[in-house]
Order: C-alpha cells, then sequence, then structure tokens
C-alpha cells in the first residue's frame, strides 16, 4: 500500500484526444490524481465538476490534475465535452495504473459486492513524492479539499 511520503508510482497513459502522458514528465510541478469509477455518472460528474470549479486556481499556481478510470479515450471526450472540463482525463482501459495506487479492487455498495475502482485521490509535490492520499471523497468539494493539502483555499 502507498502511503504519505513514497514516491507515485510512474505511468503513461492517453489522454481523450489520444496523446500520451507520463507522470514523470510533471516533475517540477504539484500534480494531483484522482481515481473515479465511470465517466457521466452522478458522483463522478460532482468530482470532476469541482475540479472544473477550481481549476482557475489549479492553473494559478502550476498544479496539474490527472483524473483516471477505465473508460476509454472516446468516452472522456464527451465527458469532458458535456461539463466543459479543462483538467486531463486519462483512460486506463487494461487497468495497469489503477492497481498501483491500491484504486481498484472489491467494493460494497449495499449487501453486493463487486470489483472497481475505488475513488481515491494522490496528491504529489513537486518531487513526484506523495503528500496526502484521499480515500473518503466528497465528491462536490473535493477539489477544494485537495487544496486545502496545499494550503490554498
Amino acid at each position: 500500500m502507498l502511503k504519505i511520503g513514497d514516491k507515485a508510482p510512474d505511468f503513461t497513459l492517453s489522454d481523450s484526444n489520444g496523446d500520451e502522458h507520463t507522470l514523470s514528465d510533471y516533475e517540477g510541478q504539484k500534480v494531483v490524481v484522482y481515481f473515479y469509477p465511470k465517466d457521466d455518472t452522478p458522483g463522478c460528474t460532482k468530482e470532476a465538476c469541482s475540479f472544473r470549479d477550481s481549476d482557475k486556481v489549479y492553473t494559478a499556481h502550476n498544479i496539474k490534475v490527472f483524473g483516471i478510470s477505465n473508460d476509454d479515450e472516446e468516452s472522456h471526450k464527451k465527458f469532458k465535452e458535456k461539463y466543459n472540463l479543462k483538467h486531463t482525463l486519462l483512460a486506463d482501459t487494461e487497468n495497469e495504473v489503477c492497481p498501483k495506487y491500491d484504486a481498484y479492487g472489491v467494493k460494497k455498495r449495499g449487501d453486493k459486492e463487486y470489483e472497481g475502482i475505488k475513488r481515491s485521490t494522490y496528491v504529489l509535490d513537486e518531487n513526484g513524492q506523495i503528500v496526502e492520499i484521499f480515500k473518503k471523497v466528497q465528491t462536490d468539494i473535493h477539489a477544494d479539499e485537495v487544496l486545502s493539502t496545499y494550503g490554498l483555499n
């Protein structure tokens, strides 16, 4: 399990335009990596829109935001366009990155158990080290919660 102080596992994934992003290419700036179950679902939309609504603060402080799910590039593109999302959504269609971040596994909803992405967020410093981990996320205010870890809200 990853913990605060660990180096974030590197990855390369494609965004909604098919462009690849490698985490280590962003060393030198702060990075937020959030994992979410599915594009255009109620909780995931609230979370993504909270980052959209705080985009000016993230951009002003040179903080890169990545949202990652198992949805493909086309799904991400539609999601971004529908809600005018500014941050980068990455497609982990082969489920290679989510397990490295303890963001995939068995989840419970009511009496049912199923496998999928567990909503979580990793806040990284300029060296790629984890400075905060959110395993419980309040979707509608999450972007502000993350900003507070950087002392910015």
